[in-house]
């Protein structure tokens, strides 16, 4: 049974990772960079998702880049600097920054599927199992010209990656994680079952 005395002190600070992770997690760099890039409201483009992928409908393939790059590097970021005050601050902040990119509340909690968050946490956490998940995401995309299929498989393998290195603790975080992840991609989800769903590539 845990300490409560060390719950105790231990809480503020989780909680101070939590919600500094939901702060940065939130910033929403698709409608920042296509606002600087001139391509208006991202909300109005697409599937009005503010993840890059959308930002791609716009045709501009440097303003997705820097979108996928941002939101990638805002998950590494939150936990490389949470992981100064040791593991369970840092998979905290790992949540609290997922939650952030995807149910932001200046956006009325209308955010990103987060794959690229996913990784960036995943990057920050433990870089070979992000290499793993991303060869996962490339063999299937490479297989079946699904974007969003590749992100469902990769997250379902990456907790159970992370669980044979001996990384419990992160493969349970991870699972968390995927289950939000899938539930953001349920609409996805739904095309795929129907073969209605965009191929990557196709126009």
């Amino acid at each position: 049974m845990p300490d409560p005395i060390s719950w105790a002190l231990a809480g503020p600070y989780y909680l101070a990772a939590l919600a500094f992770g939901y702060f940065v997690g939130s910033i929403p760099f698709g409608i920042i960079i296509t606002r600087l890039f001139g391509l208006g409201d991202l909300r109005t483009v697409g599937s009005g998702n503010i993840g890059a992928t959308n930002v791609l409908r716009t045709g501009n393939k440097l303003a997705a880049g820097l979108t996928l790059l941002g939101d990638g590097l805002k998950g590494t970021a939150v936990v490389l600097l949470a992981a100064r005050w040791g593991p369970d601050t840092a998979v905290i902040a790992g949540l609290g920054v997922f939650l952030g990119h995807c149910f932001p509340i200046w956006l009325k909690f209308r955010g990103g599927k987060g794959v690229a968050t996913y990784l960036g946490i995943l990057l920050g956490l433990h870089a070979p199992t992000m290499i793993l998940a991303a060869l996962v995401w490339l063999a299937t995309a490479a297989i079946s010209r699904y974007s969003s299929l590749s992100a469902l498989i990769a997250s379902a393998a990456t907790p159970l990656i992370l669980y044979v290195w001996g990384h419990v603790q992160f493969a349970e975080l991870f699972l968390l994680l995927s289950i939000i992840l899938w539930f953001r991609h349920r609409s996805n989800i739904q095309r795929l079952f129907s073969g209605t769903e965009g191929r990557i590539g196709a126009k």
